[in-house]
């Protein structure tokens, strides 16, 4: 039996309500047991396993009174994990007595399978482990509880493909092998796919995305997605999600530390696609177009170099300061591209600059835009799923550090005007046409967790494919 503890008033206490006789030893015991509360502690205590569970299962939510959903939904995935590594066999998750069945059932079959089933490292041979069966205990409360259950675990299980996905190295997740898989799961749920490969990207005069791939001996991608939901009509909306799949900075060179990291510089495109298929999974009444520009950013003798003059779709020419720079060439053909398909929004996703690591951390992922509102129901809806935003300015005096000599603006500035954050969404916002909203998710601080949590493995984390997922929900329901 799992039991989600929070404190309350400076002493921990169950969500879940039982017996009185019950109440007295969890009470006894989570006393004892100062860290119960605290989200990722999982303790276990020993049941009587006749009347009762074999084993009680607590797990931490958090210091406060009232955690939100994805405090809980974290909780469920710590105590699986832990299940899991003990061999048990059966954990049941029951529904709170008051209001709200339906809701957690979704929460917490999504959580437990996602977490359950989170891929680890690459092995020759995995380890063989027991399944653990998770049981969300309904009662005869609500008869769309199985209902909402089973749709929580189809989102899950369709997740955990792109999670795995994301987190392939580099000689295994080619623009081509990126290309190939995405087309591969989106068929699967029913989303039409279009991949543009290096002379259909030619015709479409995509030649900043060209040019970042030009070092590799990969050629890029460009792959457009499509979906519209049973009752769909309007404009639609693109999602725009940088995908590279390893960036050594080009010619601009990054520092050997932690490049082997940059297998998640495609996260921005990861996050796009499983946002991409939960819509599909949830049958959203919407339109949704989602842009995934894929490219190798690898230096060789062929390969774009600093002070290189390149010529966008839109026609905007570039002055190319840095290579390193390369996420916003590649997302400026893909916003000329989705332009053209006339959508109401557009919102990019990329982990675009170590400018957002400095200013936010690891708990935030930045927000700019055009739109106060669509900024503000975006950071509702990541608040709701625990996929945070922080919003920066984005005031017109921060072009002038982009201007260039030699082209209409410059891809960086020279490093002496700081605010990197805020300078690549300026950039991107010359590829927005006017009457367009928009936004820009600089995820560089969220799109990786270096070391396993307690309720997942290390890796990508798809920060921003719930996130999108749950505000299109609300774009349909506001329609």
């Amino acid at each position: 039996m799992w039991v989600p503890v929070v404190r309350r008033a400076g002493r921990p206490v169950a969500l879940i309500e039982t017996s009185d006789d019950v109440a007295r030893r969890l009470e006894d015991w989570l006393t004892r047991c100062t860290d119960a509360a605290k989200l990722g502690t999982v303790s276990l205590l020993r049941g009587d396993g006749a009347r009762g569970p074999a084993w009680w299962v607590f797990s931490g939510a958090g210091e406060t009174a009232e955690p939100p959903p994805w405090r809980l939904e974290q909780s469920l995935g710590a105590a699986v994990r832990t299940c899991a590594a003990r061999e048990f066999q059966r954990l049941v998750a029951p529904l709170p007595a008051s209001g709200g069945a339906v809701d957690w059932a979704r929460r917490l079959a999504f959580a437990a399978v996602l977490c359950g089933g989170w891929p680890e490292k690459l092995q020759r041979e995995p380890p063989r482990r027991r399944s653990l069966q998770v049981v969300v205990r309904a009662g005869a409360r609500s008869q769309g509880v199985a209902r909402a259950a089973a749709v929580g675990a189809t989102e899950a299980e369709a997740l955990l493909d792109v999670v795995r996905l994301a987190n392939l190295p580099a000689n295994l997740a080619s623009p081509e092998v990126i290309a190939r898989e995405t087309a591969r799961l989106c068929r699967r749920h029913g989303l039409r796919v279009r991949v543009y490969e290096r002379r259909a990207l030619e015709r479409e005069r995509c030649s900043a995305l060209l040019a970042v791939g030009r070092g590799s001996v990969h050629p890029p991608r460009l792959i457009e997605i499509e979906y519209r939901g049973p009752g769909a009509c309007g404009r639609p909306i693109a999602l725009i999600g940088k995908t590279i799949t390893f960036d050594s900075g080009g010619l601009s060179l990054k520092p050997w530390k932690n490049m082997n990291m940059m297998r998640y510089d495609k996260s921005g495109g990861m996050a796009v696609l499983g946002a991409m298929v939960l819509a599909a999974v949830r049958r959203l009444p919407v339109r949704v177009s989602g842009w995934l520009p894929v490219a190798e950013n690898m230096p060789d003798g062929g390969a774009v170099r600093p002070g290189d003059v390149v010529r966008t779709r839109s026609g905007l020419t570039v002055e190319v300061v840095s290579t390193d720079a390369e996420g916003r060439l590649i997302l400026a053909d893909a916003l000329s591209m989705a332009s053209e398909r006339d959508p109401e929004i557009i919102v990019d996703v990329a982990t675009l600059t170590g400018a957002a690591v400095v200013a936010l951390g690891h708990h935030a992922a930045a927000v700019l835009g055009n739109d106060e509102e669509l900024m503000g129901a975006l950071r509702s809806a990541g608040e709701d799923c625990g996929e945070r935003l922080w919003p920066l300015p984005l005031w017109p005096e921060y072009d002038e550090a982009l201007a260039s000599e030699f082209a209409d603006l410059a891809n960086s500035d020279s490093g002496e005007h700081g605010a990197g954050t805020i300078l690549g969404a300026a950039f991107l916002r010359r590829f927005v046409p006017d009457g367009v909203r928009w936004a820009h998710l600089d995820i560089a601080g969220t799109a990786r967790d270096p070391a396993a949590a307690a309720h997942r493995g290390a890796g990508a984390t798809l920060f921003g494919a719930r996130l999108l997922a749950d505000w299109l929900a609300g774009v349909a329901t506001d329609r």
